[in-house]
């Protein structure tokens, strides 16, 4: 289970924003002089200003809004909302037995749409053990019973089946019990994961909760040098932008037409799957004649094997020339003056093959660097949903075939130190690389093929890496130990520099990059990348830019109001259901650190303990954080922490232990994503108030922001809820803080209904409010009916 941040407060012009009516926004954009709608000239620049909503969204926004169900009338949903989504698909893989307990726990009996579910058998497909073939059997009968679409062990990786079945299509919203469904991104498909409650709820009623993500616009300029691929594009983002940019956003990908037709979709599939390693939640491409091209290929091909009788599940009916029309008469952009959290910029024409490692995405080298170590490798991947599609694996078989040349035509093959592994994303792309002689010739060079499936990637079967060595992998996770031995090195590349590093025993590249004139660093950075002093605007972009200046003009003068007499002329309330409380009101409790991890939430050695009383859970809470803070916490007490609070493991009892402990609600800088999702789906509250952490760390700690420390917390292997999980970020807590957790006599009050927080440091301190986000009626509903498993339950009992 999981929680949700319940406002970005790191963008106050948000915050103001959720304050004022949506029509506001509008009627300022649209209202001109009418001498200007009389000037033709004008006229026609204004018409180019034109949007197609009352309110600019984004690209991500327009999706969600198709999914979102339940809206008051003339709602636009914007960043930081809540919604109820009825996702258009929802994936689950191994993990759909768990799904299916939680199903029939909550005392559903069918599958309320069957043609919204998919489920895969894809991650331990090489264990032929009787308990997981058990577990294999009772999910493919569960999903015949409930005539749901169902790809058994070896058919490929369930987000590869997603994209090449046409379940995860163009401007729809799918989810799946998987961090790597931001993939779907890569075709314009909002992809986002969920967590087995969530999947649960959605094969119980059609629906769950989503709180939108601030969202990052990330501009790529130019275009790729030869021998630099979408591979390198992503792990040159992850490392070089790697301070936490695009944590817990929603990212949209932008460039120009010339910069998007450089980029096959193959490539933005790769950039977009690895966006959440970059901490993203979603990574989405625009909806471009490149993927319009790509789409009629995939149609065409559809009803060749229709008319022929080779295809299986219908893949006709999602592929299909009249949805594309249909699609692409009706495709959704981005308005003009939509708004982002941040935009940031990489140009493309400066890069080079970049090498992630080892052991973390954070770390991007550019591969001649790396080249000129030496360093040997004993073992090399083609694998995994990122880059082991057709298109990769000729990649890498080009290399062989290029080296064959100058070797009699024969396919040398790889030292006998190296084991070089390959599996297909799918049973289709390894028949596709097969029938180009592809896959031959890596098997010629001495590769050793594994059943289409995660395998290595997610450290399950055969080749994982072993204490001492040293592996390269086209896959997209090399946390320390997932590929194998925590004493181990792993480090990502491109699928051609795997395989020359397989050929050479050693990180090299094939050779067919060539340096670009006069590029001495790879340019990026905050904002669009163009100079003030050299930007050339049209009057459309000039007349844009003034219309964002007078925005936030407006919303400053708003924000200077907080605290004064606009505050009490709140345009609109939001609407409380019956019973639920409209104020929540207590003492701070300040617990000093940031990425307090759910093993300092919750002991991992309790995770798996089934009898586990509340009374226990209240006693061992935050004991791994602080063991005093059981005796100095008391009941209606105020948890206040700092940013990234519950990183780590998706354990649902970070929140219930929380609860147990009678504490209503939770308040940081920021929280873990997974936790923010378990809160809620546990009837925990919680919201973010930066401005908070700042005033009690000013107030109580003697500690400067250069003065933190980092220690990692280790956490135990049988803490991971699911096989994807990260590992817990390192908890950071200041040097000369003596007290973790402090009774601070400040009083905290929560105004449901005005969406804003009251704080009173101390007895004839300081009093001041500040607006958060919304807790509108359909999470109030989850929360008073004590979490989703029981929403969901009332759900079914009144259908």
């Amino acid at each position: 289970m999981e929680i949700v941040s319940f406002v970005n407060n790191h963008d106050v012009t948000q915050l103001i924003q959720k304050s004022r009516p949506y029509i506001a926004t509008a009627n300022r954009r649209q209202d001109v002089f009418h001498s200007q709608l009389e000037d033709p000239s004008s006229a026609a620049i204004l018409s180019s200003l034109k949007i197609s909503s009352p309110v600019p969204q984004t690209l991500t926004e327009k999706i969600v809004q198709r999914y979102s169900v339940g809206l008051p009338k003339d709602k636009f949903v914007r960043s930081g909302d809540y919604v109820t989504l009825a996702p258009h698909k929802c994936m689950t893989h191994d993990n759909s037995w768990p799904v299916a307990l939680k199903f029939m726990k909550l005392g559903a009996s069918e599958i309320r749409d069957p043609d919204q579910i998919v489920m895969t058998l894809d991650h331990d497909v090489q264990n032929k053990s009787e308990s997981n073939l058990k577990k294999y059997r009772q999910i493919e009968e569960f999903a015949k019973k409930n005539k749901v679409d169902f790809y058994g062990a070896g058919r490929g990786i369930g987000h590869q089946i997603m994209i090449e079945e046409g379940y995860a299509w163009p401007s729809t919203l799918a989810v799946a019990s998987d961090s790597h469904s931001n993939m779907y991104g890569g075709i314009g498909c909002v992809g986002t994961p969920v967590v087995r409650t969530d999947a649960a709820s959605i094969w119980a009623t059609g629906r769950t909760w989503w709180q939108i993500p601030p969202i990052a616009r990330v501009e790529l300029k130019n275009t790729l040098p030869k021998g630099v691929t979408g591979k390198d594009v992503i792990i040159s983002l992850a490392g070089l932008f790697n301070n936490d940019e695009v944590l817990n956003h929603a990212i949209e990908f932008t460039g120009s037409e010339e910069t998007m037709r450089s980029l096959p979709v193959d490539d933005r599939l790769a950039i977009a799957n690895m966006t959440t390693e970059w901490g993203a939640l979603s990574g989405l491409f625009s909806i471009d004649p490149v993927l319009h091209g790509w789409l009629r290929s995939k149609a065409t091909m559809a009803a060749l094997y229709n008319s022929s009788d080779l295809a299986d599940n219908n893949t006709h009916t999602r592929f299909n020339h009249a949805r594309i029309d249909e699609l692409y008469q009706n495709r959704p952009t981005a308005d003009k003056g939509a708004r982002y959290a941040k935009t940031l910029f990489l140009d493309l024409s400066t890069l080079s093959p970049y090498v992630s490692g080892p052991n973390s995405v954070k770390i991007a080298t550019p591969l001649k660097e790396l080249e000129a170590l030496d360093l040997e490798i004993n073992k090399a991947y083609l694998v995994s949903c990122t880059n082991s599609r057709a298109s990769d694996l000729a990649a890498a078989a080009k290399v062989f075939q290029n080296a064959a040349k100058e070797n009699g035509g024969v396919i040398p093959r790889i030292p006998d130190s190296v084991n070089f592994y390959i599996a297909a994303a799918s049973l289709p792309e390894q028949q596709a690389a097969e029938e180009q002689g592809d896959w031959q010739a890596l098997l010629d060079a001495g590769a050793q093929p594994l059943p289409a499936g995660c395998g290595p990637c997610i450290g399950l079967g055969t080749g994982l890496l072993e204490p001492g060595e040293v592996g390269i992998s086209a896959s997209n996770r090399n946390f320390k130990g997932r590929m194998g031995s925590t004493e181990a090195k792993a480090y990502l590349a491109s699928p051609e520099v795997v395989a020359a590093s397989a050929l050479s025993g050693k990180i090299s590249g094939p050779g067919w990059y060539q340096d670009s004139e006069g590029v001495t660093e790879v340019l990026r950075g905050v904002g669009d990348g163009i100079k003030e002093e050299t930007r050339m605007m049209s009057v459309e972009e000039a007349l844009e830019k003034i219309i964002g200046q007078a925005d936030k003009m407006v919303e400053e003068a708003e924000q200077g109001g907080l605290t004064g007499q606009a505050q009490k002329q709140e345009q609109s309330l939001t609407e409380i259901l019956p019973g639920f409380t409209d104020k929540v009101a207590g003492e701070i409790v300040f617990c000093d650190a940031d990425n307090i991890n759910t093993d300092g939430i919750y002991p991992g050695k309790y995770t798996y303990q089934d009898e586990v009383t509340v009374d226990k859970m209240a006693e061992v809470c935050m004991s791994n954080y602080d063991p005093k803070f059981a005796s100095l916490v008391k009941e209606g007490d105020i948890l206040v922490s700092g940013f990234n609070f519950g990183c780590g493991s998706s354990r649902e009892q970070a929140a219930t232990a929380i609860l147990a402990k009678k504490i209503p609600i939770v308040v940081a800088g920021s929280f873990g994503n997974i936790f923010a999702r378990n809160s809620i789906n546990n009837a925990l509250m919680g919201v973010e108030v930066p401005r908070l952490v700042q005033r009690l760390r000013e107030v109580f700690s003697d500690a400067t922001s250069s003065q933190i420390q980092k220690s990692a917390i280790s956490e135990p292997e049988n803490n991971r809820q699911s096989l994807d999980s990260p590992p817990p970020a390192p908890q950071n807590v200041p040097q000369l803080e003596k007290m973790l957790t402090r009774r601070t006599g400040w009083k905290f009050l929560w105004d449901v209904r005005r969406s804003k927080v009251e704080v009173q440091e101390g007895d004839g301190g300081p009093k001041w409010s500040q607006a958060v986000g919304e807790l509108p009626p359909n999470v109030q509903e989850i929360i008073a009916r004590g979490g989703l498993e029981k929403w969901v339950k009332s759900q079914i009992a009144e259908s």
